[in-house]
């Protein structure tokens, strides 16, 4: 799946490149004060997070149905330049899931986000939670 192929991600006008997701700065995402949003960037760490999940395990994919169980995401600074998505998991809980994943057809994964403006700062820190079930 790509971002393009998520009606909302789509909607909001997420762009897919080699270098990961990342939102423009449009007026139509802007807030009052004329930054971004902050439900334009979380849709954007969401949907990042939840793409990372297919390249960290490709062979799931069709397999299982990935749903959002809890988030928690932190403004740091306004935005007013695109803004990116940095994404990781850690290695540890990488290997916990797939123990657990193997073992139960089920498991929780933490995945972590970082969202940065054009300059490289970070505007947003983000967790996301998902709960993978084998379908």
């Amino acid at each position: 799946m790509r971002a393009a192929d998520i009606p909302f991600a789509k909607f909001v006008g997420i762009e897919e490149s080699k270098e990961g997701v990342s939102l423009p700065y449009k007026k139509e995402l802007s807030n009052h004060l004329e930054t971004l949003h902050a439900g334009a960037q979380y849709t954007l760490a969401e949907t990042a997070s939840g793409l990372l999940l297919q390249e960290v395990f490709p062979e799931l994919r069709g397999k299982v149905i990935p749903i959002l169980r809890e988030s928690n995401i932190k403004y740091k600074k306004p935005a007013n330049t695109k803004i990116r998505a940095l994404v990781k998991v850690d290695d540890a809980k990488r290997e916990k899931f797939s123990e657990q994943f193997l073992k139960k057809g089920r498991a929780l994964l933490e995945v972590g986000v970082e969202v940065v403006d054009s300059g490289g700062s970070i505007v947003a820190y983000a967790s996301f939670v998902w709960f993978i079930q084998k379908i």
